[in-house]
């Protein structure tokens, strides 16, 4: 969080939307990355996505399917499982929001 924060009020004298929503995005995933990597076992793997709300077959099938941690993190799955609301709750910031409450209040 104070990383994000100083990102947002460096870029708070900066008024463009996109570059910020792909920072946002791209910590997002690289999370999601993180996450998909400490759950090492396809079994682990199904257990936690079942937990977050998906389905037992698509659960089983994204859990097994091969592809890599990056790939993996930017897969429906896994936007499903833990989007952009499950982050906020979980205490992330984002550097849009930030930023854009830094420039209002100058």
């Amino acid at each position: 969080a104070p990383v994000l924060r100083g990102w947002a009020s460096y870029f708070s004298l900066v008024d463009v939307k996109r570059p910020l929503e792909a920072l946002d995005q791209w910590v997002r995933r690289r999370l999601r990355c993180v996450i998909w990597r400490q759950w090492k076992r396809p079994g682990t793997r199904r257990r936690k996505l079942l937990a977050l709300g998906l389905d037992e077959p698509r659960a089983w099938k994204s859990a097994g399917n091969g592809r890599g941690p990056w790939w993996n993190a930017g897969a429906s799955h896994m936007n499903q499982a833990l989007p952009r609301k499950w982050f906020e709750q979980q205490g992330l910031i984002s550097v849009l929001d930030t930023a854009r409450g830094l420039s209002r209040s100058s």
